[in-house]
């Protein structure tokens, strides 16, 4: 019970402080004279008035005045104000005209239910006093200032949660990308060789594995310096992302070296594959700057490869393991070669 107290002293106070002074108030009479009734009963309000003498007229003036409160008479030529208004609350949807309160007004005492009933927030009987009517405008026009309140607060919302999807999805994309390559970091690829093996595993399709090291690596950063080193690299991995496929996965395995998951490739499709890939960095020229004057640098890597089903690969852990023992094969029988796993 307490608790509910405080909600509705929140409520009151809330609804306190919603300024009403300047909201536009659509009175739709064919009677001139109770339209400047109104108009004049709600003077001192500081209220915005647009009037209508028919439902017709109503439907154009909202679209084009966008009024915060309709005043609509039972009665009028044409369309009358309970068809008005079950037009108005049935495109009350953000794509229609919104929320906009509705007070019925007739001098006969019969229909009421029925306008309630299609959606009018209140109901006043002719002739009306007129600080009723005046007290009943400021609760409705409140009640709408509220309203449009909460759209805004809702909207603010909507937008704070798009930005909060969007840095997550940043975030996650930093969290598995190699920041110096561009390409997916181990982490990410160690998730994707578990979900790739269970899938072969399941359907019997080939899965490929190749490891690949740059050759000398470490004369290149000793002799060029570290950010050459890097910009080889980055060339590295350019060269290598062009040679596969868009559905294989290619990351920086750590230091210089490269891995890549090839999903239904055979061994034969897995050779060429890596065989493209050392041909592609064999072929790169990049330019040192050196104290002598730029100078031209050649690359070459050595690549283990490894598939899955194999004599000695079993699991996703094999595949990959297999792969570095051809991949030590190419380097002690010379470097800038491919060797594959029996």
């Amino acid at each position: 019970m307490a608790a509910r107290r405080k909600t509705l002293e929140v409520a009151r106070r809330d609804e306190r402080l919603v300024s009403v002074r300047g909201r536009k108030i659509l009175v739709a009479d064919d009677d001139q004279l109770i339209r400047a009734q109104v108009r004049e009963a709600l003077s001192g309000g500081e209220y915005g008035f647009v009037e209508c003498q028919d439902g017709t007229e109503v439907l154009s003036a909202i679209r084009q005045h966008l009024p915060d409160l309709l005043l609509l008479d039972v009665e009028m030529p044409g369309l009358g104000g309970v068809e008005v208004c079950r037009i108005v609350k049935a495109n009350q949807g953000t794509s229609g005209f919104g929320f906009i309160p509705v007070i019925l007004m007739t001098a006969r005492r019969t229909g009421k239910v029925e306008g309630l009933e299609l959606g009018a927030d209140d109901y006043l009987i002719k002739p009306f006093d007129m600080l009723e009517l005046s007290a009943r405008v400021k609760s409705m026009l409140r009640l709408k200032a509220l309203q449009d309140a909460l759209v805004e607060k809702n909207r603010e919302l909507d937008r704070a949660n798009k930005e909060l999807e969007e840095k997550r999805r940043e975030l996650l994309e930093l969290s598995r990308t190699d920041g110096l390559t561009g390409l997916v970091n181990r982490r990410h690829f160690e998730e994707r060789l578990v979900a790739e093996f269970a899938r072969s595993d399941r359907y019997r399709a080939p899965l490929s594995c190749f490891l690949l090291d740059i050759d000398h690596f470490k004369r290149v950063n000793d002799t060029w310096g570290h950010p050459f080193g890097d910009l080889v690299l980055r060339e590295v991995a350019g060269v290598a992302r062009r040679a596969l496929r868009d559905v294989d996965v290619l990351a920086r395995y750590g230091g210089e070296e490269l891995v890549a998951l090839l999903p239904e490739t055979s061994p034969e499709e897995a050779w060429r594959a890596a065989e493209r890939v050392r041909l592609g960095v064999e072929a790169m020229r990049l330019t040192a700057q050196t104290a002598n004057g730029p100078e031209t640098v050649k690359c070459t890597v050595s690549i283990g490869v490894s598939t899955f089903p194999g004599d000695t690969v079993d699991s996703a852990e094999t595949l990959v393991h297999t792969a570095d023992e051809c991949l030590y094969v190419a380097k002690d029988n010379g470097r800038n070669q491919v060797r594959q796993a029996g």
